[in-house]
């Protein structure tokens, strides 16, 4: 697998979040610190998750898509679409219950050329671990199944804090 990268692009009042190769928990200071500005910011219409060159995301990205689409509903009463061509990626998304919150297509993005490469920050170990947790409580709200399946994780990581 390759490295994940997150490319972002801003068109005609949509965000468009493109995750590529193998996105890991590395990516979601990167995915967050893109979300706060646009979310503050406000002025667009929708946001679009393109996961067609997705290799893989672990559970701690999964969550915080999960974040952007609850604050997206929440803020400004926008469902945000993701793009997954790739039956194995949606299968993940569905069983962790990403039908609810998000539109789901499996057709792909058209790629306009306008997407720019965020970089990733280096995180500490104490972020890391809040970023971990506070995705995995995000999924863990989404349904009882997320409920039991990362609530021993979620207990063990804030017992170390």
């Amino acid at each position: 697998m390759t490295s994940g990268v997150v490319e972002v692009a801003f068109e005609e009042g949509v965000h468009v979040i493109r995750l590529s190769g193998d996105v890991r928990l590395n990516l979601c200071s990167t995915l967050e610190r893109y979300v706060d500005e646009f979310l503050a910011q406000g002025h667009f219409h929708n946001v679009m998750i393109d996961l067609a060159a997705a290799e893989g995301i672990d559970s701690t990205t999964l969550g915080q898509l999960a974040k952007i689409s609850i604050l997206c509903r929440d803020r400004f009463d926008i469902t945000p679409t993701i793009s997954s061509p790739n039956t194995g990626i949606t299968r993940i998304l569905l069983s962790m219950g990403f039908d609810q919150v998000f539109h789901i297509v499996d057709s792909e993005i058209e790629d306009d050329g306008g997407f720019e490469r965020w970089a990733a920050d280096a995180v500490d170990e104490e972020c890391a671990r809040e970023q971990v947790i506070e995705a995995h409580k995000v999924l863990m709200s989404l349904n009882h199944k997320n409920e039991e399946t990362f609530r021993e994780l979620v207990d063990t990581l804030e017992a170390g804090r």
